[in-house]
């Protein structure tokens, strides 16, 4: 017998005796990896690279269809309930002292904002046609009611000014806030139909009649002497002819007759002439003629940076005057502190931009009137009230929109908010992501793309 000299696989089991040779695949080498080359050192986030992509991503959240809808929803919403936090902290007081239950004001504004709601629902829900079709039915109400309130035994005087009608019961109504929200209705349904007749370029049609009207209303409400009603509806004005793109020449001619007025009416006055000269004082005077101006920025003093807590303000406790109506801002800076008043202003700026960016951004020529308006009613009003508490605007006696206490005033304002809302859920792509963020839509968005998958994929 001659011995096998074959030699076996490599990597091969030596067979056993009696069974065949069994061979195992050989495997091949793996390839070795490559040497990686020196990766430059990674900036740190806080340097240029990590700025440009956070502004990157705010410029792209900013840039989203929804984010004027959720910015008007969300500054709207958490106004008005801070609002409501500080009407009850700031009202107690004041309701005790008149022989009230100490939560009397707090439960008329929360049942001011409950109405408010519905009528904001209401707006947003409410199409362009019959918006532009109420238009010239609620300024022929407000002019009848502000004309009622000259009326001996229907308007009531309260502080000086004839601006209320008492609807029967601790209930009153201010019919020149009501103006405001009539103004910008008509003001934009007319200012719309001009521009789709090409008619806005001739500075007549631009200013007849919405000066006239406009002048017609700030008259009858000067009759009552409320000054602060009379700069907002102004400030509404001016914000039309801009959004209208009236000539620099024409708006600064508007602009220097409503001063003259304005002066004219603050000289005829002995009460609105010591207003002004309380701007910026930092002492109550010898008659305490300053004394509310001054008592605002002690509050704000009395704050610091985080407030002395809510409900411990000191100044409410019969300090200062109307704590709960144009002053609740300086309590909410006694109360919360620098913190709490940087809050206030970051919401009505939100606000603010999203009703710049609707007016912006819309096509249709009421909307862009309207949005504009509403934007500059809201946001001088905060600025008037505002600068009046911190000493650098005279005392116009406007409250902070849907946050001071006052049913008349709060529900125009959440109507006009519902108009926003409204306008702003029409913007370019906001109706389908606005569909496509709905649980119905999600969730068959989300078996669609299941089915599509192939078998073997996760």
């Amino acid at each position: 017998m001659h011995a096998d000299h074959s030699a076996a696989p490599i990597g091969a089991r030596p067979a056993l005796r009696g069974s065949p040779a069994r061979s195992r695949p050989v495997r091949a080498p793996r390839p070795t990896a490559r040497p990686r080359s020196p990766r430059a050192p990674r900036a740190p986030r806080g340097g240029p690279r990590g700025l440009r992509r956070l502004h990157l991503r705010a410029k792209r959240a900013w840039d989203r269809p929804l984010t004027a809808y959720y910015l008007v929803m969300g500054g709207s919403l958490l106004i008005t309930v801070l609002g409501l936090v500080m009407v009850y902290s700031a009202s107690q007081i004041k309701a005790m002292q008149n022989g009230l239950a100490p939560s009397y004001f707090f439960r008329k504004q929360l049942l001011a904002a409950a109405i408010g709601t519905v009528l904001l629902l209401a707006a947003a829900r409410t199409p362009v046609r019959l918006l532009r079709a109420l238009a010239y039915p609620l300024l022929a109400a407000s002019v009848f009611l502000l004309c009622m309130v000259q009326v001996p035994g229907v308007g009531q005087t309260i502080n000086g000014n004839t601006n209320w009608i008492s609807l029967g019961g601790p209930f009153q109504l201010q019919p020149s806030e009501f103006s405001k929200l009539a103004l910008v209705l008509w003001g934009a349904d007319l200012l719309a139909r001009k521009q789709s007749k090409k008619l806005l370029s001739q500075w007549k049609h631009l200013l007849v009649p919405l000066v006239p009207v406009t002048f017609m209303l700030l008259g009858l409400i000067m009759l009552g002497g409320d000054m602060g009603t009379t700069v907002v509806l102004t400030a509404v004005l001016l914000g039309m002819l801009w959004v209208a793109g009236a000539p620099t020449r024409l708006f600064a001619g508007v602009f220097g007759v409503t001063a003259a007025l304005a002066v004219l009416f603050i000289k005829t006055s002995a009460n609105r002439m010591s207003r002004l000269a309380c701007i910026g004082a930092t002492d109550p005077g010898t008659h305490d003629q300053c004394w509310q101006a001054v008592h605002g920025i002690y509050a704000l003093a009395n704050g610091g940076w985080f407030g002395a807590g809510l409900g411990a303000s000191v100044e409410k406790w019969g300090e200062l005057p109307e704590p709960h109506t144009d002053f609740i801002f300086a309590i909410t800076g006694e109360e919360l502190g620098l913190a709490g008043t940087l809050s206030v202003l970051a919401l009505f700026a939100a606000l603010g931009y999203a009703g710049i960016r609707v007016a912006g951004r819309t096509e249709d020529p009421f909307v862009r009137y309207a949005a504009g308006s509403v934007t500059t009613w809201i946001m001088a009003q905060a600025v008037v009230n505002i600068g009046a508490v911190l000493g650098l605007l005279p005392i116009a006696g406007v409250p902070l929109p849907l946050f001071s206490y006052g049913g008349s005033a709060l529900l125009p304002t959440m109507f006009a908010i519902g108009l926003l809302i409204a306008f702003a859920r029409d913007e370019p792509g906001a109706r389908a992501a606005l569909a496509m963020r709905q649980p119905g839509v999600r969730w068959k968005t989300m078996r669609r793309r299941v089915k599509k998958r192939p078998s073997g994929e996760r």
